[in-house]
């Protein structure tokens, strides 16, 4: 009788899909992994789900953090519920919980941010005053600092709840991940992509994550055939370096890492919320020191930003 294995994950349906590509890598890495085993997606709600009575409350006004998107599904997986979860990384605490691991982090996606708009082609064609939702604050700060004369506004919601605000006419433009709408197949709907020079993304934004039991040494083994080592790298400098900027969802900071040959590149910033002060640096070094290089360049954009900064 086969071992049947449980995916956790988010019930979106971008989480569906998101949880399709892991089980498709997880097979493809075995080819006598279909005479062993089979996996069974389980899906799950978690705190972090967005609910029409909240409105159009940001995090930060509903005083939460990152965990309320993994809580779930990380005690499940701690319960034996499920064995395996799949994560967006941008998602998920930058604090390790006890007992669990990431096995593996699946080749990333296209990290970078689209604007999708029904009345210009990019931001700098809004018109003053334009509305651009976002709930994001990286996104609201990189935003006011490109087009201080835009108006940002909050917009929840999983990307199909977005994008039918959007076509409401709720707002004028709006913000997505490039990887997410690829996923999904509605990248027909970007207007444009910005570039990282303009937009810097979310650390780990673009990459899925594999979490399993750290005890769990079968599984972990199964798992760990999927990682892609240069994306594995990149999210340990993009989360070392939030680790180090104390990052939540209460504060604007933005990183992108990319390997070439045996370097790491790293660039990251972190702004006020109105987008009028922006530390940015750059950074490199060798790629197995990844963390070290994120610790670096958090510490030199930490000094320079005032001591106050990070109890906003």
């Amino acid at each position: 009788m086969k071992k049947i294995l449980r995916l956790g994950t988010r019930s979106s349906p971008l989480a569906i899909i998101q949880a399709e590509i892991a089980k498709k890598s997880i097979f493809e890495s075995h080819s006598d992994f279909s005479k062993e085993c089979t996996i069974e997606i389980v899906p799950m709600r978690t705190d972090g789900d967005w609910d029409s009575a909240q409105k159009e409350q940001s995090f930060l006004e509903l005083g939460t953090s990152k965990s309320l998107f993994t809580k779930e599904i990380e005690e499940a997986l701690l319960s034996g519920i499920i064995d395996i979860a799949v994560h967006s990384m941008k998602d998920v605490s930058v604090l390790d919980r006890e007992g669990l691991t990431f096995a593996a982090m699946l080749k990333r996606g296209d990290p970078r941010d689209a604007l999708l708009s029904p009345i210009a082609p990019c931001i700098e064609d809004l018109p003053a005053g334009a509305r651009v939702g976002t709930s994001s604050l990286r996104r609201r700060a990189q935003v006011l600092a490109l087009r201080p004369d835009l108006k940002v506004i909050p917009l929840r919601g999983n990307v199909d709840t977005r994008l039918k605000k959007l076509a409401a006419e709720e707002a004028d433009a709006t913000i997505l991940a490039v990887a997410g709408l690829e996923r999904l197949g509605v990248q027909d709907r970007i207007a444009s992509i910005f570039d990282i020079k303009k937009m810097l993304p979310a650390p780990a934004q673009g990459i899925l994550g594999l979490q399993t039991r750290e005890e769990d040494e079968t599984t972990k083994s199964w798992i760990a055939r999927v990682n892609h080592q240069e994306t594995y790298l990149c999210a340990r400098a993009e989360r070392a370096l939030l680790r180090t900027l104390d990052g939540s969802c209460h504060i604007p900071i933005a990183a992108l890492a990319f390997v070439e040959g045996e370097k790491i590149y790293l660039d990251a910033l972190a702004a006020t919320l109105d987008g009028k002060r922006v530390v940015r640096k750059k950074g490199k070094g060798v790629s197995t020191d990844a963390e070290e290089i994120g610790i670096s360049i958090g510490a030199a954009i930490k000094a320079e930003l005032p001591e106050d900064f990070f109890k906003a």
